[in-house]
């Protein structure tokens, strides 16, 4: 997978730029899980969610890849449920 399967029509302005954001990381292994988390999950993200995941983008990519990979601890501000779903997401093969 190169890039988003999903398309952002019928999203809303905030989840469309918040799926752009994920698949525009910066670095190619968070576009893959943060990008692919939200193909999946971004239509049914509730507002504290998707809040959540605004602020969770924020944090630099080599911080929050060390916490996916259990390489280090997250500032405990962003550890909450949905980092705990993507970490859960993201150890699931999802192109299987």
């Amino acid at each position: 997978m190169t890039g988003s399967t999903r398309s952002s029509g019928g999203l809303d302005d905030r989840r469309k730029r918040l799926l752009f954001r994920c698949w525009h990381r910066g670095t190619r292994e968070m576009d893959l899980i943060l990008g692919r988390f939200a193909d999946a999950e971004i239509a049914g993200l509730s507002d504290r969610e998707l809040a959540e995941l605004e602020d969770l983008i924020e944090v630099p990519d080599p911080d929050l890849y060390a916490a996916l990979t259990g390489d280090k601890p997250l500032d405990p501000q962003h550890a909450n449920a949905l980092f705990d779903r993507i970490k859960a997401f993201r150890a699931v093969d999802h192109d299987a």
